[in-house]
């Protein structure tokens, strides 16, 4: 049991410290809560999809003094008592040292990874960390983010009604998350070939399953700038492998929220976005993704850009950054003005707030709603019905209104796997029971009745 795992450890790293160490209780406390901390990441570290690196700051004690964004009772000192016995035992290993500037504040963390004996351990424990481990809910989950010389650092903030709302909020829809068990039910064989897509992807962390729940990362050093959702880990699926994702062993609909941000601007401003697609009407349907990624970078600059960004890729597009940025604002000219201003951290909050009503609303029904960009996935019940475009329409319109009014926001569509309904095997699998199915899914069959079984007892 990892339980054992843990203390197995914590006696040998203090064995091989001797009488060179004596703590007193409350530094033996924050010692052990260390080491549980380690194990548990290093734990969900070979679980994850590809297996990640784990990361530590050994260089300063700067993340452990602002302790405002860490799990109570750790410590710089017993952290580092913790990590060095690890590597003394040869549990782990030191795969890049750390790098830390600190006139620029750029800090980069120690990368290790578990090796020999601990990592033989790790893998054949009994269960799976998202299941076994309890999530820690005791961990902030509001986040304030500046901007400090060119790098962004985290920073505290002042508790007040706004925050506390936040905070509010975000618990009941992470308690909701936690008790259903969300999964992707792609077969033991699509694995490898989904880690390597992943490792291909720049913009893609490893699928880490123990990301049960969500933080709010507020931008600028402002409540009213940013407040996206982060760290769930469907938000790291690359978007063809999203359809495999379940919820409670049943299939799911993938909800489109489409041009939400141009109606956010449109709207917002009163004025007509109109029937036609907010991009297709930049280069008459053709390179929508470019125009959108452009589109994009030009509502976030907070000055005009006389260079292309470096994420939009004209290579294919018969035209100069120059010229796409003219036709952008030209097929855009009631909104023109909010271009190149820095409208986009407020218009993200927007965006932020109609996706906190959305998760609040589908909370109160038991259901999670989880968010990936613009879009939400939900059991795919819901597309047979119109409580999700009647739940969007409605918090749309109170935010930026405060009550519901009638519009033509037609900006919903709806996608989810083709390949029928819901086999005997997931039906089965909702049920808690069972099955010896050789469908290649065994996997994704454990982890359902780990987590079933881990309910029923509860």
């Amino acid at each position: 049991m990892f339980s054992e795992l843990v203390q197995m450890v914590i006696k040998r790293i203090m064995v091989i410290e001797g009488q060179a160490r004596i703590r007193n209780p409350e530094e033996q406390l924050c010692f052990e809560r260390a080491v549980h901390s380690m194990l548990v990441d290093l734990w969900q570290s070979v679980a994850c999809m590809p297996g990640r690196e784990c990361v530590i700051n050994i260089q300063s004690s700067y993340d452990f003094e602002n302790s405002k964004y860490l799990a109570p009772l750790l410590s710089y000192q017993q952290a580092m008592a913790a990590f060095n016995g690890l590597l003394k035992l040869g549990f782990v290993e030191i795969i890049e040292d750390c790098y830390s500037d600190h006139e620029i504040h750029q800090v980069q963390m120690t990368r290790f990874v578990a090796i020999n004996e601990l990592l033989e351990k790790l893998i054949g424990l009994e269960g799976h960390p998202a299941i076994s481990v309890h999530s820690d809910l005791e961990l902030e989950l509001i986040i304030m983010q500046n901007n400090i010389g060119g790098r962004r650092i985290l920073q505290d903030y002042e508790v007040s009604s706004a925050s506390e709302m936040y905070k509010s909020n975000l618990q009941k829809i992470n308690l909701c998350f936690l008790k259903h068990w969300c999964d992707l039910e792609i077969t033991n064989r699509e694995i490898p070939m989904l880690e390597a897509r992943i490792e291909n992807d720049k913009t893609k962390q490893p699928i880490d399953l123990s990301q049960r729940t969500l933080v709010r990362m507020f931008a600028n050093g402002s409540f009213r700038e940013g407040g996206k959702f982060y760290r769930g880990w469907w938000q790291n699926v690359p978007s063809e492998y999203r359809k495999y994702i379940t919820i409670d062993g049943l299939r799911t609909a993938e909800f489109d929220f489409s041009q939400l941000d141009p109606h956010l601007l449109y709207f917002a401003n009163y004025k007509e976005l109109g029937s036609e697609d907010a991009y297709d009407r930049v280069l008459e349907g053709d390179h929508r993704e470019v125009v959108k990624q452009a589109f994009n970078a030009m509502v976030y600059a907070p000055s005009i850009l006389n260079d292309c960004p470096v994420d939009v890729d004209l290579s294919e597009v018969a035209l100069n950054w120059t010229e796409l940025r003219d036709r952008i604002i030209a097929a855009h000219k009631p909104i023109s003005d909010l271009f190149f201003t820095g409208a986009g951290s407020h218009l993200q909050f927007q965006n932020s707030c109609i996706t906190e009503r959305i998760m609040m609303h589908f909370a109160a029904l038991d259901a999670p709603a989880l968010p990936v960009h613009d879009n939400f996935i939900l059991h795919h019940s819901y597309a047979q019905t119109g409580e999700v475009e009647e739940a969007l329409r409605r918090a749309f319109f109170d935010e930026l209104y405060g009550h519901i009014t009638k519009g033509d926001t037609e900006i919903l569509s709806w996608s989810c796997r083709k390949d029928g309904e819901d086999v005997s095997a997931v039906k089965s699998l909702a049920a808690g029971i069972t099955e010896n199915v050789d469908d290649g899914l065994s996997l994704w069959r454990s982890r359902h009745n780990i987590w079933h079984e881990r309910n029923v007892s509860c």
